[in-house]
């Protein structure tokens, strides 16, 4: 059952992680044009506070 759900889990991380780029490329490439001028420290932040959403959604969805 757990892995099932991990599964699900990633493929559907590779699904929204695609869309952007498939439905809207142009927008996506000047987003990774403009993430490459940031620094180390503020990618950092981006991807603990996206953690962190990703963390309070599970636990409030979660049974």
């Amino acid at each position: 059952m757990l892995e099932n759900t991990l599964f699900a889990a990633i493929a559907l991380v590779f699904i929204l992680e695609g869309l952007l780029p498939f439905v809207f490329p142009s927008l996506w490439k000047r987003m990774m044009f403009e993430a490459m001028k940031m620094t180390e420290r503020d990618l950092r932040i981006m991807g603990l506070v996206s953690i962190s959403i990703g963390l309070v959604l599970l636990l409030f969805f979660s049974e």
